[in-house]
């Protein structure tokens, strides 16, 4: 299957492509190869697919820690695995990993063995931590850590250097948009974070799900404005729907997320997760009112005499 799938190189930067360029359930993973040492960025299902003729690897460094980012990190045992401190927990055991998804019974457990059936999942109690800034020398060629959260806590982009390519791992830039929808996801973070990502200006800009590769920034802002919108959209379906008073449980069995059709085991839990910050941010901007406890209206309250 190796000689199938796709690879670009971008000076010291390969990407290899996952199957369909990466959609989910795979990646697009990064090999950046210095002078002393090569780093492998985010180990996919593709890794998976390339072996035994995945790319050695003297350290393995994950945007963050979830299922499809670490699947093929068992590749590598005998390398160090890198995260960003804030998202540690949920590579040192299976269980500190489920609690960052917060999922409730049964699909907690159906997806806890998933994650170690379909992904591979391996916990790594040694896997060390980084921090914002941080830069990998690796002779040659450098990447620097970007935090970037709302996906997860400790969700990072990286710029690798000279080839100024950014790989914006999660921010994906696709149509389904921004995911907020875990326990340890926050969609102001998230937002804090689009508006600070529009700054970034590089030459390439790397995803690890569907796009690929962009060149310039012309290309990466019109994306990301469209990728970015998409929470708006959702924002304003939202508000269409409580015209009349309904339950969180209501909202998300609506579907705002994914589509009705959509056979995710996980929606509800998703759904309900990511509109539950919706309707915290509607009502601290007074748009929305809880009518009763527990169900929520379009509309805010007005003072007696108004």
């Amino acid at each position: 299957m190796s000689e199938l799938l796709e690879e670009q190189t971008f000076g010291a930067v390969t990407v290899l492509y996952g199957a369909k360029h990466g959609k989910y359930p795979h990646g697009n993973s990064l090999v950046v190869r210095g002078r002393n040492e090569t780093l492998v960025i985010d180990p996919s299902l593709g890794l998976v697919a390339r072996a035994p003729l995945a790319p050695r690897a003297d350290r393995v460094l994950h945007s963050h820690c979830h299922e499809d980012h670490v699947a093929g990190s068992f590749l590598y045992p005998d390398a160090p695995w890198l995260f960003h401190s804030a998202d540690l927990h949920g590579i040192r055991s299976l269980d500190g990993l489920m609690q960052l998804y917060g999922y409730p019974e049964p699909i907690y457990s159906i997806w806890k063995k998933t994650v170690v059936s379909q992904f591979h999942y391996t916990p790594r109690p040694d896997a060390l931590g980084f921090r914002d800034g941080d830069v990998f020398d690796l002779g040659g060629a450098r990447v620097r850590v970007i935090h970037a959260p709302g996906h997860t806590r400790g969700h990072c982009l990286f710029h690798i250097e000279p080839d100024d390519l950014v790989y914006l791992a999660d921010i994906d830039l696709s149509s389904f948009g921004p995911y907020y929808g875990d326990a340890w996801s926050d969609l102001d973070d998230f937002l804090r974070t689009l508006e600070a990502v529009r700054k970034l200006d590089a030459r390439w800009y790397a995803t690890f799900h569907h796009i690929g590769v962009l060149e310039g920034r012309a290309s990466y802002l019109e994306r990301l404005d469209r990728f970015t919108a998409v929470i708006a959209d959702r924002e304003r379906r939202l508000l269409d729907f409580l015209a009349a008073p309904h339950t969180l449980a209501e909202i998300a069995a609506h579907r705002f997320v994914y589509r009705p059709q959509d056979p995710v085991p996980f929606a509800e839990a998703v759904e309900r997760r990511s509109m539950s910050q919706h309707v915290s941010q509607l009502l601290r901007a007074g748009q929305l009112r809880e009518v009763e406890p527990g169900r929520f209206q379009r509309g805010s309250f007005q003072r007696r005499g108004a």
